[in-house]
């Protein structure tokens, strides 16, 4: 099969190489890559590091880069490969380690007849000139898959255009269409053109699972989340978070719906109706438990806060963040834009329940509206809200402190920020952080990227100069010692001088 990886000369090397192959890491959302043994807090400074060179793209990178070593690619030999995914609908395989402006290999998705989603078109100016591919792709190390969601508006004859949503499956080698693909996303009252999927795709069971939210909460739109068989590209599932109400988005600042050891996936809902306790199937501001049972995509089960409907009035979306499991514990953390931080247990979510949230093991409000998710390393959970400090809050026999154990010195605008980690296990923390720009700023602020001491995020270690215009909600990569910052046009790429 065109693009395979054995699976006995390719799953070893992971116990050994870093490789990236979902946003924020891995599929419980942590963030941290504790294969670097490059990077260090004593080398990471502006005399031994910086920036390296820029890779030019044909669109906007919104999309984490995503990083695999030591793949065979024909002809060319074997590299320790990145892979770009951008708004114009392409994707690249670039050399990880070169400057070549030559990527290993391209592939569009447009033809004749076909272009990106105009920002116009949607009525909304968060993404623009163009809307091609948003969220995260990921890669299924077994069968050497990439997993891409691409949009396009594809013009009629006799009538007017069509706005479509495909699940793309690319060998990694070659970039070249597998399993029959692409397929196209559809479900009754699905709409290809309202509905915005930001979150990063998750593969997980077996299945590939896609979320989706809107676009300026222009409506009518829903929540959804599909799955689809990672081999056959069947569907598999479909949930509908709003089936009677409209709204309940999920977006999550573009973070990734994260999943247990167990293939249960946990994803998080804006603003909208909330009547799940009176019978009806609206899940407004709530945190989902999920699994496909059967063909039926079900809410295993849920956390709801008790002022749902304050927050729903004010639009203090519980899923402007998205959810982190604390490896080795039952415990999952995220935050919304009211500022509060849920302390959660999945096995026991404790519903709705009125008069205050005491089904959930915490709700702190360390600071202001959270537009990002926590990452985690070593016994740290770290959180960057919107125009706030970088936080590390220690855990302490399953809890988190009511207040940071510290706070680092440099304020960060709104929306704030998802970090990264670096680390050679549980020695060399490095918190990365990715200054991006304003929710209403559309000029062309760049993107600065930003290192802290991961023991001491009062120490910083490292502030770039200018990238790239920057970009919103985005995340760097970091691996095998260097850093990937996604911007408008360019992946510009950070290592040691």
């Amino acid at each position: 099969m065109t693009g395979v990886i054995p699976v006995m000369n390719w799953l070893p090397l992971l116990a050994i190489f870093a490789q990236m192959t979902t946003a924020q890491w891995d599929n419980a959302r942590t963030g941290a890559n504790l294969h670097e043994t490059k990077l260090t807090p004593a080398n990471v400074n502006a005399r031994q590091f910086g920036k390296l060179f820029s890779l030019k793209v044909d669109g906007d990178v919104y999309a984490q880069p995503l990083y695999l070593p030591h793949v065979a690619i024909p002809g060319q030999g074997t590299h320790n490969v990145l892979f770009v995914a951008t708004e114009h609908d392409s994707v690249y395989a670039f050399d990880a380690d070169t400057a070549s402006a030559e990527p290993l290999w391209h592939v569009n998705f447009l033809g004749s007849g076909t272009s990106t989603v105009e920002a116009g078109d949607v009525q909304c100016p968060f993404i623009q000139p163009e809307i091609g591919i948003t969220p995260t792709p990921v890669i299924d190390l077994r069968t050497g898959t990439l997993y891409v969601l691409a949009r396009t508006e594809e013009a009629g004859l006799l009538t007017s255009s069509r706005y479509v949503q495909r699940l793309h499956a690319l060998a990694i080698t070659t970039g070249v269409e597998k399993f029959g693909g692409p397929v196209e996303l559809q479900a009754p009252g699905f709409d290809g053109r309202r509905e915005l999927p930001r979150a990063g795709l998750l593969l997980a069971d077996g299945r590939v699972f896609m979320t989706w939210g809107s676009s300026c909460d222009v409506g009518p739109y829903h929540g959804w989340v599909m799955a689809y068989d990672k081999g056959t590209l069947k569907q598999t599932g479909v949930l509908n978070t709003s089936p009677g109400a409209g709204e309940s988005g999920i977006w999550q600042a573009d973070n990734g719906p994260a999943a247990d050891e167990r293939g249960n996936v946990y994803a998080a809902t804006g603003n909208g109706k909330f009547n799940v306790t009176s019978g009806g199937r609206d899940y407004g501001d709530s945190v989902l438990k999920l699994k496909v049972d059967n063909g039926t995509l079900l809410v295993r089960d849920y956390f709801t806060p008790s002022n749902q409907e304050a927050l729903n009035a004010r639009d203090a979306d519980v899923g402007s963040g998205g959810p982190m499991l604390i490896p080795g514990t039952r415990l999952l953390v995220m935050g919304g834009k009211n500022g509060a931080l849920y302390v959660l247990d999945r096995d026991h979510m404790g519903h709705y329940q009125s008069g205050g949230n005491s089904h959930a093991i915490q709700t702190l409000i360390p600071g202001k509206g959270i537009y990002s998710a926590p990452a985690y390393w070593n016994g740290h959970v770290y959180i960057l809200a919107s125009d706030d400090f970088l936080s590390d809050f220690v855990l302490d026999r399953g809890r988190l402190p009511e207040q940071p154990t510290a706070r680092g010195g440099r304020r960060f605008a709104n929306p704030g920020a998802t970090p990264a980690v670096s680390a050679d296990g549980a020695k060399n923390g490095i918190v990365w952080v990715l200054e991006t720009r304003v929710w209403n700023d559309f000029g062309k602020r760049p993107a600065v990227l930003h290192a802290f001491d991961a023991t001491d995020i009062g120490h910083e270690l490292y502030s770039s100069g200018q990238n790239g215009p920057a970009l919103r909600f985005t995340v760097p990569t970091v691996a095998n010692g260097r850093v990937y910052v996604g911007t408008k046009g360019e992946v510009d790429v950070y290592g040691l001088l």
